[in-house]
């Protein structure tokens, strides 16, 4: 391999190793043939006022990009209609950023407009983004309709919008990467502290349609979210992030929710931690998902939070020290209950085999709430189909919690072999739910209710 020194705007065909040193580069330089195997020896190409691309490849298959370091573009790396494309160790940092205390973020951006970035990756399949450091900047990593990625071992940490991106991306692994501190101010009406923390800031974002991916091991810590999936459009398209996998991931100390999935079927959470936020999770509207194993400890609102969600089944998790560590509601939305009849309420959940200690509550199951914990306008309540039905709350551990369980407008609740003991309030308390079966409870008496 041979070394030369880049200059502006080079077409690269060859293998090559960059000269050592600090070079400014306004326009970048282009991979041209396919097979080509860039190594940067730690060169630092410069941009001029965080504008175009530090590198730029279009159609060209089976390149690496390694050893690389790229600031002040607009996007440091932009791959468009390849596969196999390989980019390791790169560092690409001070890509262009909305300024901060500014704007709510728009997630639907598509690629045409999309927010600046250390790597841009679009129609990219079978490749590998290994061990890049994508810090300081508004965004790490935006794919856009990929498949088949393996994203492992990158640092995306310190961004103040996604520090790994989703649209359309799907059948990929993303693996130890870290993403904290991702999040931004927006500032509102009343005062200099007034406004939204988080603004749709996220460590991980997933959106249009991103399904069939593996989240393990990482972090998403101190985001405006940790983890965020979204299934319906502005415009009331259905593009649910649906079937995906996350696995032992860390979403913990979010201003908001460290995991947030709506309008999204067939996902499953498995021993993943989410502490210290808002809500652990937040799910509404979605159906057929799995939680398991995982760990919720002091989240200010709810371990669990899912607003007419149904097909749920949650088994095995822990919930200490929050306001409530399940909170199930209905609530109608005209456009929703329109583009998703099945989803009027939430029914058919299976609670079995979790631990729930020192919560405000431990279950809360209600219809007709906003936010599952206030009432809504007396003109929207009161409708049979939005009682919230058929749960099963089975052999959980429920102790020490201000209220053990607590039922407002249900019906077809079956809670039968937990231990439900020193709920200081109560371990069981209803109000208008009927067909409670209600039995084989230790620490209370049973019966139908």
């Amino acid at each position: 391999m041979k070394t030369v020194v880049p200059s502006d705007g080079m077409v690269i065909r060859e293998d090559v190793a960059f000269a050592s040193g600090v070079y400014h580069l306004p326009r970048g330089i282009v991979i041209g043939a396919d097979g080509v195997t860039l190594d940067g020896n730690g060169a630092l190409l410069v941009g001029a006022d965080r504008t175009g691309v530090g590198v730029t490849l279009r159609g060209h298959n089976g390149v690496t990009v390694r050893n690389l370091r790229v600031q002040e573009y607009y996007h440091g790396i932009r791959a468009e209609d390849a596969s196999g494309l390989t980019l390791v160790n790169n560092r690409i940092t001070a890509t262009a950023e909305v300024a901060p205390n500014t704007i709510f973020l728009d997630i639907w951006l598509t690629a045409d407009s999309a927010y600046g970035g250390g790597i841009l990756l679009q129609r990219i399949r079978d490749s590998q983004i290994i061990n890049n450091d994508l810090q300081h900047q508004q965004n790490g990593l935006l794919t856009y309709h990929c498949a088949q990625l393996q994203v492992l071992r990158n640092q995306a940490n310190y961004n103040s919008g996604y520090g790994i991106h989703l649209y359309g991306t799907c059948d990929s692994l993303f693996e130890a990467n870290s993403a904290d501190y991702c999040c931004r101010f927006e500032p509102r009406d009343g005062g200099l502290h007034y406004g939204h923390m988080g603004a749709d800031a996220t460590g991980f974002l997933a959106v249009a349609g991103s399904c069939r991916n593996v989240f393990r091991r990482n972090t998403a810590r101190m985001g405006g979210d940790g983890f965020f999936l979204a299934g319906l459009t502005p415009d009331g398209a259905k593009l649910g992030c649906n079937d995906n996998l996350f696995e032992e991931n860390d979403g913990s100390l979010s201003p908001n929710i460290a995991f947030e999935a709506t309008f999204c079927q067939g996902n499953i959470f498995r021993k993943n931690y989410a502490d210290r936020s808002n809500y652990g999770f937040w799910l509404g509207f979605s159906w057929n998902t799995t939680l398991e194993e995982n760990r919720t400890i002091m989240n200010r609102q709810a371990g669990i939070a899912v607003e007419n969600g149904h097909g749920f089944r949650v088994t095995g998790n822990t919930f200490q020290g929050n306001g409530h560590g399940i909170l199930l509601w209905s609530k109608y939305v005209e456009q929703f209950a329109g583009l998703f009849p099945q989803s009027l309420t939430s029914y058919a959940w299976e609670i079995e085999k979790n631990v729930f200690t020192r919560n405000g509550k431990g279950i809360r199951i209600a219809a007709d709430q906003d936010h599952g914990i206030r009432a809504m306008p007396e003109n929207l309540c009161g409708k049979p189909e939005l009682r919230p039905h058929h749960h099963s709350i089975l052999s959980n551990d429920i102790q020490d919690n201000r209220v053990g369980i607590e039922l407002t407008n249900t019906d077809h609740t079956r809670i039968e072999g937990n231990i439900l003991h020193r709920n200081v309030e109560a371990n069981l308390r209803q109000e208008d739910a009927a067909e409670t079966l209600f039995s084989n409870n230790l620490g209370s008496a049973g019966g139908y209710l």
